[in-house]
């Protein structure tokens, strides 16, 4: 009978597999886990991983093995504690076999704890956007070019003559000549020094003198034979084309910061956009943010003041959508950069404001960005802003809009956006 032993030492990524391996088994328990964290978590942390809890009963496996059979002699302890006829007295804690913990009790008599399980970032982040997609983004053929751009990247040994650094080359000629030459210079001088030497000296000296000289001879053809300049001395400026990122997005945030919007439905807003941010994120490597909070007038700020500020006043939402389309036409021209915007509002709106919303977005923005979503978080009755709104989704595919009542839709509602199994046509929620 053979025995083999497995010596070979653990890969150090054997964990890593195992870890993958074991996601994939029970994708649908962590994935739910993952969305029902979504409306727990702060806005700060949404980027983070994530600890899981996986009920026992969902991974537990079955298990093949030998029952008991034959004849068996088995001899049981005795009881000297109680006797026949004896009562046993019931349990300290909340009756019912409860025991005096605060959690459930098994009606079994026994149980054990859910699994935990702690996922990465990205491994979170791969989870929350699985399945999903940026509209219309096949269309833009930016980001399947690979442009270009020419930089110095020092220098080289061939080239063409337009590149040739002439002043580098000599340089290059002066120190090879100067390093090959520089033994034979100092021979030359000395022998030179002895031959004057030998011919001031009253005695005649004439063999000594005619080797001098032919060493001295011999010398100086070596060093005329050093070449003034060398191939190896040619040294030609070098250009490098390094990759220019064409696949650049940004995404513009709308906010109505009027009386009405509290700080609890700002914080559901920003809930909404940082999952958006996040996303963008993975698809493109440079995005742009830009912040528009608007209530009579619309103003550009950055993100603190965006969600914190106290400033507060009536609703005129064109007034967003007029600074969008300024900052758009002078910053971010449309066949360069992929535009997305997200709107939210609770719906208030001047009554004759919201026909003038519609034609901006019909012929200005729409026709310009790759998607735009707006969002409107409320419990009220729509109002006219959502009804000119839901007149654009018959027209525009790259134009939707749903409605969140309260954290728990902010998820739900993004993956109904951003689904690619669904057309990208929205219609009203």
């Amino acid at each position: 009978m053979a025995h083999f032993i497995d010596r070979r030492l653990n890969s150090k990524g054997k964990s890593t597999v195992n870890r993958q391996r074991f996601i994939r088994r029970y994708k649908q328990q962590i994935k739910k886990a993952v969305s029902d964290s979504i409306s727990k978590r702060s806005v700060t942390d949404v980027d983070t991983g994530e600890q899981v809890s996986i009920p026992t009963r969902d991974i537990s496996e079955p298990v093949f093995h030998t029952g008991k059979g034959g004849k068996r002699n088995v001899i049981h302890p005795g009881n000297d504690q109680f006797s026949k006829g004896d009562k046993i007295k019931r349990p300290d804690g909340g009756g019912q076999g409860k025991g005096a913990g605060e959690g459930d009790a098994s009606d079994s008599g026994e149980g054990q704890d859910d699994f935990v399980f702690q996922i990465s970032k990205d491994e979170y982040l791969d989870l929350l956007f699985e399945d999903l997609e940026l509209p219309n983004l096949q269309e833009n053929q930016l980001d399947k070019l690979v442009q270009y751009k020419t930089y110095r990247a020092g220098y080289k040994s061939d080239g063409v003559p337009s590149t040739l650094d002439i002043v580098r080359s000599l340089k290059g000629s002066v120190a090879r000549r100067v390093a090959l030459t520089a033994g034979k210079r100092r021979k030359l001088a000395e022998l030179e020094e002895e031959l004057e030497k030998l011919k001031n000296d009253t005695h005649e000296h004439p063999i000594e003198i005619a080797a001098i000289e032919a060493q001295i001879e011999a010398l100086k053809a070596r060093i005329a034979a050093v070449p003034f300049i060398d191939t190896f001395d040619l040294k030609f400026r070098n250009f490098e084309k390094r990759p220019v990122p064409t696949s650049k997005a940004v995404m513009f945030c709308l906010m109505d910061v009027s009386g009405s919007m509290d700080q609890a439905t700002k914080d559901v807003a920003k809930r909404f956009y940082i999952l958006l941010y996040l996303f963008l994120t993975r698809t493109y490597k440079n995005v742009e943010v830009i912040y528009i909070r608007h209530h009579t007038q619309a103003k550009e700020v950055d993100e603190h003041e965006f969600f914190y500020s106290q400033e507060t006043g009536g609703t005129i939402v064109s007034s967003a959508l007029k600074m969008m389309q300024e900052i758009v036409a002078d910053r971010f021209p449309s066949d360069e950069w992929n535009i997305y915007a997200a709107q939210a509002s609770d719906g208030d709106n001047w009554a004759d404001d919201s026909p003038n919303c519609s034609r901006i977005l019909h012929s200005q923005l729409l026709p310009i960005v790759r998607y735009f979503a707006y969002i409107e978080i409320t419990e009220r009755q729509h109002q006219s802003l959502w009804r000119e709104y839901n007149k654009l989704t018959q027209i525009h595919s790259n134009f939707a809009i749903k409605h969140i009542r309260s954290i728990e839709d902010i998820y739900p509602v993004f993956r109904e956006l951003f689904d690619k199994n669904v057309s990208t046509q929205q219609g009203a929620a």
